[in-house]
């Protein structure tokens, strides 16, 4: 077997790795250790339902918060959680003496509010991170492209598993109980969010 052959095997068997891990989070119904139950009871996300990220945040936060419920209007919801702003990037980190690509960046982030019924912020915009370095194959350019494809993927998990933690903090959990008490309040200039997002396109 040549190195060729070796580098793409391995590459194989790691994304192979990736991808069994993932499917055993979805069969377990996955609840992210320390994570309590969100206070409401109703939930809007302008994070695309059809997207990897928003399925798995969506699975995530019905797994920890099984009385949840999500709805497709903002009006009905009792807390809005909204996409701000999100970025995925690739950039070449190095170069060999023959200019070839050595390692790879990767970045994955996303901005965030959340807010109640009546335009009270229960999180300030949030920015979440998640940066991976790997090396580059030049023999094997399928391979590293399956490999960056798995690293993604995993970093959108890490960043759904970061979100989830914010969502189910307890300064969350007591600023909307202290919302619910004081309808007073002025509403933020921007309550009303878009109709839908994609993630990291």
């Amino acid at each position: 077997m040549n190195a060729n052959s070796t580098s793409i095997s391995a590459f194989a068997r790691f994304a192979l790795v990736l991808l069994a891990l993932s499917l055993l989070v979805s069969a377990c119904g996955f609840k992210l250790k320390q994570a309590q139950a969100l206070p409401f009871h109703s939930l809007y996300t302008n994070i695309a339902e059809n997207s990897a990220f928003g399925a798995q945040l969506r699975r995530m936060v019905s797994a920890n918060s099984p009385q949840l419920r999500w709805t497709n209007s903002p009006e009905q919801a009792s807390a809005q959680l909204l996409a701000i702003n999100q970025n995925r990037y690739q950039r070449e980190l190095s170069l060999d003496p023959n200019g070839n690509v050595e390692n790879y960046e990767l970045l994955l982030s996303i901005e965030f509010t959340l807010i109640d019924q009546n335009g009270h912020e229960l999180i300030s915009p949030t920015t979440l991170t998640a940066i991976r370095e790997i090396p580059n194959n030049p023999n094997a350019v399928h391979a590293t492209r399956m490999e960056i494809q798995s690293v993604f993927q995993h970093m959108e998990l890490s960043l759904v598993e970061q979100m989830m933690r914010r969502l189910s903090a307890d300064e969350v959990k007591h600023a909307y109980m202290r919302s619910q008490q004081q309808d007073s309040l002025p509403l933020l200039p921007d309550a009303n969010p878009p109709a839908s997002a994609t993630s990291f396109d």
